[in-house]
C-alpha cells in the first residue's frame, strides 16, 4: 500500500487527506491516461524553464536527475550534487535525495520508496508527482482559510457564478462540457474568447479545444488534458482536472490579488466618504438650527407693543402659532442632529478614526445651552404677555373711570366759577343777602363733600402714569384742567364768603326753612351722586371670591335704602312747609330758595334714577358671577385633563427610563418596546392637542390661576417635549449598541454582564458615569489601576479613548467598545498601505491611471484629488504619494 497521510505545512495549512492507492491495478485505466497526459505536461512547463523535458513519466525519473532538476526549478532552491554514476545504488542515491527535499517541505511519505521510482512503478510514480503538485502548485492557494482542494473549488464557483450555464460542484462532471474552463478565461480576458455567450454545452470536444488552445497559446499553460479523453470519460480523473485548474488559478492569481487590495480600498474609502457626508451634515443641520435658535431670540426677547390691548392679543396669537407650527420641525431637527452625531462617533471608534470635533460654537453641547436659552426665552416671553394684557385691560378700566369721574366733576362744577364771581348781593335787599349767605355757605358744604372725588381723580391719573397708559398726555391735560379749576373754586369762595361776611352786619335776616332745605338736601344729594355712581361703577373680577364681595356689598347698600327713603320723604318735607308759607304769606320770591340750587324736583329725579338702577345692577352682578362659574368650569376642566396627561407622561419616562437601563431582554427586544412607546406617545398626542385647546380658552376668558391642579400647559409641553426627546435618544443609543454589538462580535450574555457592571456603578440612573466612578468599574472588572501617579497616568489615557469630546462623563456605548475593542478585526493605516502597494507594483508612488483601472471612477477621482504629489528622489511626472495619503485617513486630518 501507498498511504499520504493527513500533512501540515510551514504555515500551519493542513492538506487533504488522500486515499490510498494500492500497487497494483486499482487505478482506473482511464484514469492512469489522463493523470500521465496531465502529469506529464505539467513537470515539462517547469522543465522547459531548464531547457529539458521528458517523455515518458515513469522512464524519464529513473535516474533522479530530472526529478531533482524539477525539484529546483518549481522550489527555486538548489539540492544536493547529484551522483552522476549509471549503476542502480546511484540512481537510488538521486531519488532519496529528492524524496528528503520534500519531506523537509513537510510532505510525510508513507510507502513510497526510491527503488520503487527507479524500478520505473507507473503507480508509485505517479503518486509522488501528484504529492509534488499539492505540495507546490495546489497547497498555497488559500480562499477564507479552508483547505487547499476546498478553496481551489470555491474560487472556480465565485469566479463562475455569473455564467448562468456554469455550475462548479466538483473537479470531473463539472469540467466535462468544457464550459468551466471558456467561463474562468472569459471572466480574466473577455478578449480571449469574445464570442462566449455563443457557447453551447451540446459541443463539449469544441467548448474544451477551445478552451485549451486559448490557454496554451495567449496564457502559457500547456495541453495538460485531451479533450477526447475528458468527452469519453464517465468519471474524469479529479487529480489531473485539479492540476490543470491549479495552472489557472496561478495564471490569474495576480489579478486576484489586485482585485483583493482594490476591494479593500473601495471599503476603507467607502467609509471614509460616509463618515464625511454625516459630518457635512452635521454642520449643515448644527448651522441651520444654530441660526433659527439666532433669528428667533430677538423676537421672543422684544418686549415692545403699541401699549393696546389688541396689541398685545395679536402677538399671543403670533406666539401661539410660533408654538404651534414653527417650533415642532425644529424639535424634531435638534433630535435628528443628536442622533446623526452619536452614529457618526459610533462609525468613527468601529472603523478606528479619531472622534470627530465638530468646529467651534457647533457642539452638541452648544447646541444644547442654545435650545435651553430658547425655551427660557420662551417662558419668560409667555409670561410677559400674560402680563401686559393684565396691566393692559386694568389702565383700560381706570381710564373708563377717570373719564366718567371726571363728566360728573366737571358737569358739577359748570358754571361755578361765575355764580361765585358774581356781585348779586349787592343790590339785594337783607332777606335777599342773608339767603346768598346760607346759600354760600351751602355751596361750601358740597365744595368739601366734592373733595374726596377730585382726590379720587387725581390718584387715577397717577395711577395711570405709573402704568404707563397710552394716552396719559390727555388725561394729564384733564386732570391738570380739572386741578386748577378746583383750586379757582377754593380761592373764589373764600373771596366770596368775606364779601358776604362784610355785608352780613347790614342783612340779617335769615330764612331757617330754605337753610334747612339746603343742609339737608346738599348731603343727600351728593349721597344720591355717590349712589348713582357706585351702582354704574364699572368692574374687572377673576374669581368667584371677587365676585362674591361685590354682591355683598350691594345687598349691604340695598339695606340702607330704607333709611334712604325716610331722609327722602323728610327733605321734601321742608320744601312742601316751605311752599305752604309762601303761600299763607305771599312772600315775593319765597319760592326760590336762597342758599342752595337743589330743588325737590332734583331730590326726586335722582332718587328715582337711584331705585331704577339698583334693579340694572343686581343683573350686571348676576351676569359677572355666571361668567366667573363658567370660568370656575373651565378651571376643572382643564385640571381633570392635566392631572391625567401629566402622570402619564411621568409614567413613560420612567418605563423609557427603566428600559435604558439595558436589563430587560435583548437589545432588538429593547428596540422593539422603545419604538411601540414611541407609537404610543404620538398615538397619545390628541390628549395634548385637547389640552391646548383648554388652555387657549382658559387664556382668552383671561383666567390666570388654577388650583385644581399644580400642572400649568408650560411644564406639560415641556414634559411632552422631554418624553419624545429621552425616547429618540433611548432608540439611537440601543441601535448603536446593535452595531458595536454586530461588529464586535460579541454575546448577549457578555453584553448583559457590562450592562450590569456600567448600571452597578450608575447611581444616579442618569446614563453615564462620571471619571471615579468609571475608575471603581474598570477596578471591578479586573483592570489593575494602581493609587500612584503611574495608575492616573494610565487612567487618563483610558478617559481620553472612552471621553475624546471631554465631555467629563463617560456613555454606555463608550464603554462596550473600550471594553471589546481588542477583539476587533478592524483596517489599519498598514494595511491601507501595503494594498496601494500592490496596486502600483511594488513602487513607492502611484499613478491616476493605476487608480483608474483598479478602482471605481468615483473612488478613483476621491484619491486623485486628495493625494499629495510624490516627492521621491525617484519619482516621475503626476506620481501620488500614496503613503501620506493612508496614514492621514486613521489621524487628524482634513478628511
Amino acid at each position: 500500500m501507498v498511504e499520504m497521510t493527513t500533512m501540515m505545512d510551514a504555515n500551519g495549512v493542513y492538506m487533504e487527506q488522500e486515499e490510498e492507492w494500492e500497487r497494483e491495478g486499482l487505478l482506473d485505466p482511464a484514469w492512469e491516461k489522463q493523470q500521465r497526459k496531465t502529469f506529464t505536461a505539467w513537470c515539462n512547463s517547469h522543465l522547459r524553464k531548464a531547457g529539458t523535458g521528458i517523455d515518458n513519466i515513469e522512464d524519464d525519473f529513473r535516474n533522479g536527475l530530472k526529478l531533482m532538476l524539477l525539484l529546483e526549478v518549481i522550489s527555486g532552491e538548489t539540492l544536493p550534487k547529484p551522483d552522476r554514476g549509471k549503476m542502480r545504488f546511484h540512481k537510488i542515491a538521486n531519488v532519496n535525495k529528492a524524496l528528503d527535499f520534500i519531506a523537509s517541505k513537510g510532505v510525510k511519505l508513507v510507502s513510497i520508496g526510491a527503488e520503487e521510482i527507479v524500478d520505473g512503478n507507473t503507480k508509485m510514480t505517479l503518486g509522488m508527482i501528484w504529492t509534488i503538485i499539492l505540495r507546490f502548485a495546489i497547497q498555497d492557494i488559500s480562499v477564507e482559510e479552508m483547505t487547499a482542494k476546498e478553496g481551489l473549488l470555491l474560487w472556480c464557483q465565485r469566479k463562475t457564478a455569473p455564467y448562468k450555464n456554469v455550475n462548479v460542484q466538483n473537479f470531473h462532471l463539472s469540467f466535462k462540457d468544457g464550459l468551466a474552463f471558456c467561463a474562468l478565461i472569459h471572466r480574466h480576458r473577455p478578449d480571449l474568447i469574445p464570442n462566449y455567450n455563443q457557447l453551447s454545452k451540446d459541443n463539449p470536444l469544441e467548448n474544451l479545444n477551445l478552451a485549451f488552445d486559448v490557454a496554451e497559446k495567449y496564457l502559457d499553460i500547456p495541453r495538460m488534458l485531451d479533450p477526447e479523453d475528458l468527452c469519453n470519460s464517465a468519471m474524469p480523473d479529479e487529480r489531473a482536472i485539479m492540476t490543470y485548474v491549479s495552472s489557472y488559478y496561478h495564471c490569474f492569481a495576480g489579478k486576484i490579488k489586485a482585485e483583493t487590495a482594490a476591494n479593500r480600498i473601495c471599503k476603507v474609502l467607502k467609509v471614509n466618504q460616509e463618515n464625511e457626508r454625516l459630518m457635512e451634515e452635521y454642520e449643515r443641520l448644527a448651522s441651520d438650527l444654530l441660526e433659527w435658535i439666532k433669528r428667533t431670540l430677538p423676537w421672543l426677547e422684544s418686549r415692545q407693543t403699541d401699549n393696546s390691548l389688541a396689541g398685545v392679543q395679536k402677538k399671543l396669537d403670533e406666539y401661539r402659532q410660533y408654538r404651534r407650527k414653527h417650533k415642532p420641525p425644529r424639535v424634531e431637527q435638534k433630535a435628528k442632529l443628536e442622533t446623526n452625531f452619536n452614529t457618526l462617533q459610533t462609525k468613527l471608534r468601529l472603523s478606528n478614526r479619531p472622534a470627530y470635533m465638530p468646529t467651534e460654537g457647533k457642539m452638541v453641547s452648544d447646541i444644547a445651552n442654545a435650545w435651553k436659552g430658547l425655551e427660557g426665552c420662551e417662558k419668560s416671553f409667555e409670561e410677559w404677555l400674560l402680563s401686559e394684557m393684565m396691566r393692559l385691560e386694568r389702565l383700560d378700566h381706570l381710564a373708563q373711570k377717570f373719564k366718567h369721574k371726571s363728566d360728573i366733576h366737571q358737569g358739577w362744577t359748570q358754571g361755578k366759577e361765575e355764580m361765585l364771581s358774581s356781585q348779586d348781593f349787592r343790590s339785594c335787599r337783607l332777606p335777599e343777602l342773608k339767603a346768598l349767605k346760607k346759600k354760600h355757605e351751602a355751596f361750601e358744604s358740597d365744595l368739601a363733600a366734592h373733595q374726596d372725588r377730585v382726590e379720587q381723580i387725581a390718584a387715577i391719573a397717577q395711577e395711570l402714569n405709573a402704568l404707563d397708559y397710552h394716552d396719559t398726555a390727555s388725561v394729564n391735560a384733564r386732570c391738570q384742567l380739572i386741578c386748577d379749576q378746583w383750586d379757582r373754586l377754593g380761592s373764589l369762595t373764600q373771596s366770596r364768603r368775606q364779601a358776604l361776611e362784610e355785608a352780613e352786619r347790614v342783612l340779617e335776616k335769615i330764612d331757617q326753612l330754605h337753610l334747612e332745605f339746603a343742609k339737608r338736601a346738599a348731603p343727600f344729594n351728593n349721597w344720591l351722586d355717590g349712589a348713582r355712581e357706585d351702582l354704574v361703577d364699572m368692574f374687572i373680577v377673576h374669581t368667584m371670591e371677587e365676585i362674591q364681595g361685590l354682591l355683598d356689598a350691594h345687598e349691604q347698600f340695598k339695606a340702607t335704602l330704607g333709611e334712604a327713603d325716610k331722609e327722602y320723604q323728610s327733605i321734601v318735607g321742608l320744601v312742601q312747609q316751605v311752599e305752604s308759607i309762601a303761600g299763607q304769606h305771599s312772600i315775593p320770591g319765597g319760592l326760590d330758595n336762597p342758599y342752595t340750587s337743589l330743588t325737590a324736583k332734583d331730590i326726586t329725579s335722582k332718587w328715582a334714577e337711584v331705585r331704577q338702577l339698583v334693579p340694572q345692577r343686581d343683573g350686571t352682578l348676576q351676569a359677572e358671577l355666571r361668567k366667573q362659574q363658567n370660568n370656575e368650569l373651565m378651571r376643572r376642566q382643564f385640571a381633570e385633563k392635566a392631572n391625567s396627561v401629566g402622570p402619564w407622561i411621568e409614567r413613560q419616562m420612567d418605563a423609557v427610563a427603566s428600559i435604558a437601563m439595558g436589563m430587560q431582554g435583548s437589545l432588538e427586544d429593547q428596540l422593539v418596546r422603545l419604538k411601540e412607546y414611541e407609537q404610543n406617545v404620538y398615538a397619545y398626542k390628541s390628549h395634548m392637542e385637547e389640552l391646548e385647546k383648554l388652555n387657549q380658552g382658559i387664556q382668552e376668558s383671561m383666567v390666570f390661576e388654577n388650583r385644581y391642579t399644580q400642572y400649568t400647559m408650560e411644564t406639560l409641553r415641556v414634559g411632552w417635549e422631554q418624553l419624545l426627546t429621552s425616547i429618540n435618544r433611548n432608540i439611537n443609543e440601543v441601535e448603536n449598541q446593535i452595531l458595536t454589538r454586530d461588529s464586535k462580535g460579541i454575546t448577549q450574555e457578555q453584553l448583559n454582564e457590562f450592562r450590569s457592571s456600567f448600571n452597578h456603578f450608575d447611581k444616579n440612573r442618569v446614563g453615564h458615569l462620571k471619571p471615579d466612578e468609571y475608575k471603581s468599574c474598570l477596578v471591578s472588572l479586573g483592570y489593575s489601576l494602581g493609587k500612584d501617579k503611574q495608575g492616573d497616568i494610565d487612567f487618563q489615557r483610558i478617559m481620553a479613548i472612552v471621553d475624546p469630546n471631554n465631555s467629563g462623563y463617560v456613555l454606555f456605548d463608550a464603554f462596550l467598545d473600550f471594553m471589546t475593542r481588542e477583539s476587533t478585526d478592524s483596517d489599519t493605516a498598514e494595511q491601507v498601505i501595503d494594498s496601494f502597494r500592490i496596486l502600483a507594483g511594488d513602487k513607492p508612488y502611484i499613478l491616476p491611471d493605476e487608480l483608474r483601472r483598479e478602482l471605481p471612477p468615483d473612488q478613483a477621482e476621491y484619491c486623485i484629488q486628495r493625494m499629495q504629489p510624490y516627492k521621491g528622489p525617484d519619482g516621475i511626472p503626476d506620481a501620488l504619494d500614496y503613503m501620506s495619503f493612508s496614514t492621514a485617513l486613521y489621524g487628524e486630518s482634513d478628511l
